[in-house]
Order: structure tokens, then sequence, then C-alpha cells
């Protein structure tokens, strides 16, 4: 099931660790630098023969002045590789049941956060860099299913400017 928007949390910064089988985020390229042309920037965690892992497509950001220039393009030798097998030391978020780890990071490019979440995401908020922290400073929110309704878990914490 899909859960409702997250609550608004003033002067926090919010991360997820962990994302549930059918989650899809999509990468975007950093300023100065554009997606490869006929490539899809979309990943999704998928639960493939019993090893839930992040299906990626081939995906590039390239530099704007080599994009747009008339000089002769080199072809750079990067690809994301769809990973079909368990590694043999799989990270901690991988070994949970139904949920991918932290994505791989592509240069040049920052994942899109995507606000559509399933039940099940835990989501971790901390305090902003220069906002007054009351104890505690960091929390999670999870959205769980509650008499037949998604919701968010209550956060306790409070970040402030005092002003």
């Amino acid at each position: 099931g899909k859960c409702p928007p997250v609550p608004m949390t003033e002067f926090a910064d919010v991360a997820a660790e962990t994302y549930p089988v059918d989650t899809k985020l999509y990468y975007v390229c950093d300023e100065g630098y554009r997606r490869r042309s006929g490539q899809y920037l979309g990943i999704r965690c998928r639960n493939t023969s019993g090893t839930v892992s992040w299906v990626y497509k081939e995906f590039q950001c390239i530099d704007e002045k080599i994009l747009f220039s008339n000089a002769p393009t080199v072809e750079l030798n990067f690809t994301q590789e769809t990973r079909k097998t368990q590694s043999p030391a799989p990270s901690k978020q991988e070994k949970l049941s139904g949920f991918c780890g932290t994505p791989k990071t592509v240069p040049h490019a920052s994942l899109k956060k995507d606000n559509d979440y399933s039940v099940g995401q835990v989501l971790y908020f901390k305090c902003q860099a220069g906002y007054d922290k009351r104890a505690p400073i960091s929390g999670t929110r999870t959205c769980k299913k509650v008499n037949g309704k998604n919701i968010w878990t209550p956060l306790n914490m409070r970040c402030t400017n005092d002003s």
C-alpha cells in the first residue's frame, strides 16, 4: 500500500537508508551535465528469485561542454550493471527481507527523492545545521498500516530557529 504525504518537519533534513520492494527512484544530472540521449534515469527495488536489489539501466551524465561541442566525442566506458545474484558479502540493508539498501552513486548525478512511499518505509530526520536543537535532535517516522489506514508514526524531535 501507498503512504500518505510525509508531514512537514521544519528545519530538518530527511533521508532513507532502506527502501521497500517496488520503490522507484530517479537520477538527476548535476548542473552543467545532461543525460545521455535515450537512457532511462529511473531505478527500481525488485525481488528477483529471492534476491532483493536495485535494478539499474545504463545511465550517464555528460558534460554539456562536450555534449554541445563540434569536437569529436570520446566514448566513456561507464555502465550500471543489473546485479543478477547476491554478492558474497551483501550490505546489511540487502539482508533485510523485502528492502533495498542505499542506491549506487552515478558520476555527476544525484538521486531525486520521490515522495511516493510504501508501507514499511522508514525515514530518518535530523536537525539542519545552524538551527537550535532540542533533544532529541534526530528521529524516525515509519509508514504503517493501522486499523486499515496507512499512517506515518509520530516524530519525537523538534528543531527551532528561536525567531
